[in-house]
């Protein structure tokens, strides 16, 4: 996918985060965006910042609802015809330990951060066996390390890695293009935090976005399927 210009991305959770900064790096290389989250008000917001309405298209979807994912590529298919390359980015995370964790709190994180991920690859699969896309889910350094207070977002982040290391091995005969991105500290407002210069140290979003660049502009017989990212120096305390 050397030439980007033209092409069609889907992020879900793209309103901010590290999902907006994707966008902003794609939207830069010529690319066109449709962002989705849950409040349309707040995605239609973040457009505005991103680009025109050539250039990005505002969703209402919750990926928890496969027909809410559904009808969000139904819509992208619509504007623009095709759908290239999907970011699977929604997320949640809920922090104690699993004694204090409740049942909502637990079925809040699997059903977004995993069952959102199939949702989102099973609405656009099929308009990615056209384009030959790419499918690339955000998963976490959580997905491979376990710590205290994170049972349920391990769980999901663990299942995120597997899922998509599997689906490549699935959709690979197509050529589609699979790979997950395992951050570590990002800058970014997950878990209703607030980035400041305190946060400088981080990955920040756009870094991502550059990563995310750096994959689609890889030669189509080279697939970096698992992709550990992490702060050059942690923070001193």
């Amino acid at each position: 996918m050397k030439d980007l210009i033209g092409k069609v991305a889907y992020i879900t959770g793209g309103s901010k985060g590290i999902g907006f900064g994707v966008a902003k790096k794609l939207i830069a290389a010529g690319m066109k965006v449709a962002i989705s989250g849950r409040t349309l008000k707040t995605v239609e917001k973040a457009a505005e910042y991103l680009g025109n309405e050539e250039q990005v298209l505002a969703l209402s979807s919750d990926v928890t609802k496969i027909e809410d994912e559904q009808a969000a590529i139904a819509k992208i298919k619509e504007k623009w015809g095709q759908v290239d390359v999907v970011l699977a980015n929604a997320g949640v995370g809920h922090f104690m330990p699993i004694d204090q964790m409740s049942s909502d709190d637990w079925h809040a994180m699997v059903d977004t951060n995993l069952n959102g991920v199939f949702h989102t690859l099973k609405a656009s699969v099929e308009a990615l066996k056209k384009s030959k896309g790419y499918y690339i889910t955000l998963a976490s350094l959580a997905g491979t390390n376990f710590f205290a207070t994170a049972a349920g977002y391990n769980a999901t982040k663990f299942g995120v890695v597997g899922f998509t290391q599997a689906a490549m091995l699935d959709l690979r005969q197509y050529d589609i293009k699979v790979s997950t991105i395992m951050p570590g500290s990002v800058a970014s407002h997950f878990n209703n935090h607030e980035p400041s210069e305190a946060d400088n140290w981080k990955i920040q979003p756009e870094d991502i976005g550059e990563l995310v660049l750096d994959l689609l502009k890889m030669h189509p017989r080279t697939l970096p399927s698992k992709i550990e990212v992490r702060p050059t120096r942690p923070d001193k305390k």
